[in-house]
């Protein structure tokens, strides 16, 4: 059996096609598009259709595929009707106008109820909804299911309208995690009633043809993407793990972090995992920093241009994207103007100190698993494995957790077994001077964000 999963990125989208034995046998990657339309930002939903449709198709025809699952980034919904969207998908990475802001924040619940800290733009979609149900409110009224972004693929490929626990747990406003169910804004707003019922990620949820082929092909419930690399790791039995899954967002979770440590003021929450349970979570938008930080750098940064940088004390700090754990000061680098190479290297240096300090804040003491598309080359977790020696660190074995989880869901949902690699282990890196340069970093960024971002302990 072979299975296809897209796994929808908010800056690459992507298809992949596993095989039983975990490996992948296919890949191909688009960029999804975002237009003007009504006064907002939205997805380019025909032309992202039209790709995943077409690699879709081409994996059933040319590799057998039996079943397409779906991964996708949060902080999205779509309304739908029986047939098609109701209003477009919006993009969330804009914010309300001040006006409408002002009214619908009133309405959010409280953090010790949804575990969700009141973000900026669309970071909590509950906020999108409501802005989007102010401005059109015939949007809702004609919407016969409100679906988070996997659940909305699912369905477009040929499922039926399904909800799923993890995509509503990621900071929404719409999730209460201790009760386990919708959070007050649900009801307050009359939503409860166009939430579909609830199927488990991976769950069989429809069937549809591809292509030539007479096969009907099973459409699999999506599910969100950092979440889907928990299950990745945890399905193995590792024992008590952190994840660091990195892409445009770096989203770190710790199941055994205790709720009473979450602070809602530096982007700390609970997601929800794929059975329901609480993950508290700190999360930035790392990967965007990195682009932005290092002019759009691809491919491998040279070492020795990290040590250059380390030895001239070049230095990112905090933040250059909303969000995170220090959201209230603007991004600067300080320490000379690196060159090209340099630039690289001072994101890369950034993003570990980063990933360094929220593992601290969400009290990590346990085996940490850094995945995702930043660990190209290893160097992000051997710069990590460096820093606290204290900690085992592990590494995906590819950089694709979030695809590998949701294609473990699909196999599993059919009672199939699913022979993920084993995370490798982590060789620290050895550069001089990194120790003293992460605490000239944290000086600087306790001097303006005030001194708990020095005092937090960890294991080092």
């Amino acid at each position: 059996m072979n299975v296809a999963v897209l796994d929808f990125g908010k800056t690459n989208s992507k298809l992949f096609v596993f095989g039983q034995d975990g490996r992948i046998l296919d890949e191909r990657r688009t960029q999804p598009k975002w237009t003007h339309q009504g006064g907002f930002s939205v997805l380019d939903e025909a032309a992202l259709h039209d790709w995943a449709f077409g690699a879709v198709t081409d994996a059933v025809e040319n590799h057998g595929v039996e079943g397409v699952m779906v991964s996708g980034h949060g902080c999205t919904f779509a309304l739908v009707g029986d047939k098609a969207l109701t209003h477009p998908i919006l993009d969330y990475e804009q914010e309300p106008p001040a006006e409408i802001a002002a009214r619908i924040d009133r309405r959010i619940p409280d953090f010790a109820e949804t575990f969700s800290p009141r973000l900026p733009l669309g970071f909590n979609y509950g906020r999108h909804m409501l802005w989007l149900q102010e401005v059109d409110p015939d949007a809702f009224t004609a919407a016969t299911s409100i679906l988070g972004y996997p659940q909305y693929w699912s369905w477009r490929l040929g499922g039926r309208p399904v909800s799923e626990v993890s995509y509503l747990g990621c900071h929404s406003h719409l999730w209460a995690p201790r009760e386990r169910d919708f959070s007050s804004l649900v009801d307050a707003q009359g939503w409860r009633g166009r939430m579909p019922a609830f199927e488990r990620a991976g769950a069989v949820i429809g069937e549809q043809r591809f292509g030539d082929t007479k096969r009907s092909i099973a459409i699999h419930n999506g599910v969100h993407d950092s979440n889907a690399a928990l299950h990745a790791y945890r399905r193995q039995g590792l024992g008590p793990l952190t994840v660091v899954s990195t892409g445009t967002w770096v989203v770190v979770l710790n199941p055994d972090c205790p709720l009473e440590a979450l602070d809602r003021e530096r982007d700390m929450l609970v997601n929800v995992d794929v059975d329901g349970g609480p993950v508290p979570t700190i999360r930035f938008m790392g990967g965007r920093e990195f682009a932005v930080i290092s002019g759009g750098w691809q491919g491998a940064i040279p070492l020795g241009s990290i040590q250059q940088a380390l030895d001239a004390r070049l230095m990112a700090l905090p933040s250059f994207a909303p969000g995170g754990p220090m959201p209230s000061h603007r991004g600067e680098i300080i320490g000379g103007k690196p060159s090209d190479g340099q630039s690289a290297a001072v994101a890369l240096l950034y993003v570990a100190l980063m990933i360094d300090l929220c593992l601290d804040l969400i009290s990590s003491q346990n085996t940490v698993i850094v995945d995702g598309g930043l660990n190209t080359g290893g160097l992000l977790a051997g710069l990590l494995a460096q820093l606290r020696p204290g900690q085992t660190f592990l590494q995906g074995a590819s950089l694709e957790g979030s695809a590998t989880g949701a294609a473990a869901l699909a196999f599993e949902s059919e009672g199939h077994d699913f022979a993920a690699e084993p995370p490798e282990p982590v060789r620290a890196t050895e550069f001089s001077g990194l120790a003293g340069y992460r605490d000239a970093w944290r000086d600087r960024v306790a001097a303006g964000h005030g001194a708990a971002v020095k005092a937090a302990g960890g294991a080092r």
